[in-house]
């Protein structure tokens, strides 16, 4: 079976051409179809067609200049051209090409498949010549190893003669998605392919992309940013990272430092992820839950924040952070009341000039705002809530319905609604919700379990609709939640 790229501007001989390939023309089939030179010239590298009709005006290159740029190549590629007017100057620039044949529009059904039919002992032929240069095959290969290491200048200039590089000069581009984003490189790369010649691979589970010759870094970055807000439903799950330009042999530092920021982007972000499901929670559960249990999530915080970031920004990080939960046990940015408040989280935090120091100030600190929070939350609750949240946390598996819970808190639903919205900040669906994913990331941290299994232990039936509720509430997908977790036990 030959497989066939159709290659020009018009919707209309794109569909006409595809139609006569998957009706009536037996063993070809449809490899792609692209719109533009660029395009193209992507395609050919992805798909490596046997067969490929290339028109010849299209915006940007024309199918000339498409050809010129990847004939060397793909030496046992077949490439028929086809346009609306017979010229010899055309014709002329394609002999040089190696051009199979030559086609003006409209190209009737016969001619069609007769062109194909009379590519049959071409393409046998050619496919039993052995390929003189590979350039794909040594692009990937330059990727995904020798760039890795110091290389010498013969090498370089070996490199440079095999993959047809005007320039002495490039740099390193690396990319990462979300994992249910990963079949995006695809629609990444035709973008780039409008606006560059790049090389791409995929490292790991990340883009690689070489772009040959000097560019500028800020357009580069600009494009970047600019293709993944546009074909991905959620940019904040991609991260980017561009080596400086170098010279041949320093491309390898190019490559190196590249990978290093995209890695450390990735982890600072999986780290915010964490470090703001925490926050939430000790918010939530502060003057609520247990001394100890609210005590354990304060203590991940805070040696999350400290581990992570530099000193003083993980002390800035803090006094954020224990503003909110004064802010929270107390209220004293709502009220015009002459309130007591146990610390000054900006002053206390600043003085404070090591990890032990902190560690120190930060158990007087929380169990000051623990105190403070359960006298005027914990205290305030009505008993039947109480009952109630308890109910909830112990059937988190089942399917919880507002009259069971109130059943359980010997109270009619409407009251419990009512106390729901008042003393959590939440509705009693909301509450559910938020209470099953919590526990759903700590039984995806722990490893144990499919997504499908943690969806059914935290009472979702539906996996899929379990999906859209933890990334509503979280922001990742439970895939991109449990991969983070991977990556960080791999580290």
């Amino acid at each position: 079976m030959y497989t066939v790229l159709i290659v020009d501007d018009e919707e209309p001989v794109l569909d006409s051409y595809s139609y006569m390939l998957e009706k009536d023309a037996e063993g070809y089939m449809l490899a792609g179809k692209a719109r533009t030179g660029f395009e193209a010239i992507q395609l050919l590298y992805e798909l490596k067609p046997d067969v490929v009709f290339m028109d010849i005006n299209m915006p940007g290159i024309d199918g000339l200049e498409t050809i010129a740029r990847v004939h060397d190549s793909f030496p046992h590629t077949v490439f028929i051209l086809s346009t609306a007017y017979e010229r010899f100057d055309l014709a002329k620039r394609a002999i040089p090409l190696g051009i199979h044949a030559y086609l003006v529009k409209p190209v009737t059904r016969r001619l069609f498949l007769d062109t194909l039919e009379n590519l049959r002992p071409v393409l046998a032929r050619r496919a039993a010549q052995p390929l003189s240069q590979d350039r794909d095959r040594v692009a990937v290969d330059f990727l995904n190893s020798r760039i890795w290491n110091e290389f010498d200048d013969t090498e370089w200039l070996s490199v440079r003669r095999e993959l047809e590089l005007d320039s002495d000069i490039g740099c390193i581009v690396f990319i990462s998605l979300d994992a249910d984003s990963t079949n995006r490189f695809q629609v990444i790369n035709e973008f780039l392919s409008l606006k560059y010649r790049y090389f791409f691979t995929r490292y790991l589970d990340l883009g690689m992309y070489f772009f040959p010759g000097e560019l500028n870094r800020q357009v580069l970055e600009s494009s970047f940013s600019e293709i993944i807000a546009s074909s991905l439903s959620d940019p904040r799950s991609a991260s980017f990272a561009i080596g400086p330009q170098a010279s041949g042999r320093a491309l390898h530092g190019s490559c190196l430092e590249a990978f290093d920021t995209v890695r450390r982007k990735r982890n600072q972000s999986s780290a915010l992820l964490r470090e703001r499901l925490l926050i939430i929670r000790l918010r939530r559960d502060i003057g609520i839950a247990a001394h100890d249990e609210v005590r354990a999530i304060f203590d991940s915080l805070w040696q999350e924040v400290f581990a992570v970031w530099e000193f003083p920004l993980a002390k800035a990080r803090m006094i954020s952070v224990m503003t909110l939960i004064l802010e929270d046990c107390c209220q004293y940015y709502r009220s015009y009341e002459d309130i007591t408040v146990p610390l000054d989280p900006a002053a206390e935090i600043t003085a404070v000039q090591s990890v032990e120091q902190w560690r120190n100030w930060a158990q007087y600190a929380f169990s000051s705002l623990y105190d403070m929070a359960w006298r005027n939350r914990s205290e305030k609750l009505p008993a039947p809530l109480v009952k109630a949240l308890h109910f909830i946390g112990i059937h988190l598996s089942d399917q919880i319905q507002l009259s069971d819970v109130a059943d359980a808190a010997q109270i009619s639903p409407v009251y419990l609604s009512r106390i729901f919205s008042e003393h959590m900040g939440m509705n009693f669906s909301e509450y559910v919700s938020v209470s099953r994913i919590e526990h759903a990331e700590k039984l995806i941290g722990e490893g144990n379990m499919s997504i499908k299994e943690v969806a059914f232990a935290v009472g979702y039936q539906d996996p899929n609709y379990f999906g859209k509720c933890f990334k509503k509430i979280v922001g990742v997908s439970p895939s991109m939640y449990a991969q983070r977790f991977r990556d960080e036990k791999s580290q």
